[in-house]
């Protein structure tokens, strides 16, 4: 049997994150200058009818017996065996390698869940469609995040800007035009799990003034649809301004993501906000692709990191 090998790519969330989880409708935009890559080989000669899990980016080397019993890597086998109604896992070697970052809101717990999923599918005969991998990938996702809403699985699954309200069928974004990101990594490692859980426990205490918050994210998701429709990147970039503002708020923001946020501001980004589950992570800046080196150079010059330029392309592009 050849060698089984499948991709995904990371993501980025434009507006919503947080409010998605209690309803409200969020973006999303794949990420393609990252990825996850999952590799699996056939060992069909091995002695022990065992599988060994190579994923050096998380210091993993492992007999899959050894895993412990809810490992989301041991568990997305188990969930890919069951939905085949297969009892085991003839022997190979997996290997996982990912050029996306941790805990830093680019979506690499779902990346890996997804290219994990497809690779086994694919290597035990009965590739899985789009509704599947994502189903199951989200059933990962929940041993990760413990309430996620269902947002990176279904972005990194299908591969295209969509907006998104959990329990709700995706809609995919169709740009009038491109639009250009900065992508700027604080370094600062946050648990999205953790974050959550403490807007939710906010939510509880205060839950009159988290329901506000909630619907003017709910507004912003929406209006940055319509502009991203119309075409509208100087109203796009004030809406993403504003739900910074409002996950500061919220508490979810930090020193240096609001240091790199106006970095990018000063420096001609048309709007800038964090990304993902916030207290680190990520900022995106979105700006004119004659600006975005400018504008990468200089984030990175006060502590960012690492930056990626990222283009979502019009319909139009897409079309030709």
């Amino acid at each position: 049997m050849p060698a089984i090998s499948c991709s995904a790519p990371g993501k980025i969330i434009l507006c919503g994150e947080h409010a998605v989880v209690y309803g409200k409708p969020a973006i999303a935009i794949p990420v393609f200058n990252v990825a996850t890559n999952c590799h699996i080989i056939a060992q069909p000669t091995a002695s022990s009818n065992e599988t060994l899990i190579a994923a050096p980016g998380i210091g993993l080397r492992s007999r899959l017996s050894s895993l412990r019993e809810n490992h989301p890597i041991r568990k997305a086998i188990e969930f890919v065996l069951d939905s085949m109604k297969l009892d085991h896992l003839p022997s190979c070697e997996i290997h996982i390698n990912s050029s996306i970052p941790s805990a830093a809101g680019l979506g690499s717990s779902a990346s890996t869940s997804i290219a994990l999923v497809r690779a086994l599918s694919m290597y035990l005969g009965h590739p899985f469609d789009d509704a599947e991998v994502s189903r199951i990938a989200f059933e990962i996702e929940k041993i990760h995040h413990g309430t996620p809403s269902g947002i990176d699985t279904t972005v990194i699954t299908y591969g295209k800007p969509l907006f998104f309200i959990k329990n709700y069928p995706y809609e995919l974004l169709h740009l009038r035009n491109s639009i250009t990101l900065v992508i700027a990594d604080t370094g600062i490692k946050s648990s999205t799990a953790k974050v959550v859980a403490e807007v939710r426990s906010n939510w509880e205490k205060s839950h009159r003034e988290f329901e506000n918050y909630f619907d003017q994210i709910q507004d912003i998701s929406r209006n940055v649809k319509r502009c991203l429709e119309s075409g509208n990147n100087l109203t796009l970039g004030e809406l993403l301004n504003r739900n910074h503002c409002i996950l500061i708020e919220m508490g979810i923001s930090c020193s240096k993501l609001d240091i790199l946020v106006k970095c990018a501001l000063e420096n001609g980004a048309q709007g800038a906000k964090l990304s993902g589950g916030g207290q680190g992570g990520n900022i995106i800046a979105l700006v004119s692709s004659e600006k975005a080196e400018t504008v990468a150079e200089a984030i990175r010059h006060a502590g960012a990191v690492n930056t990626i330029i990222t283009r979502v392309p019009s319909e139009d592009e897409k079309a030709k």
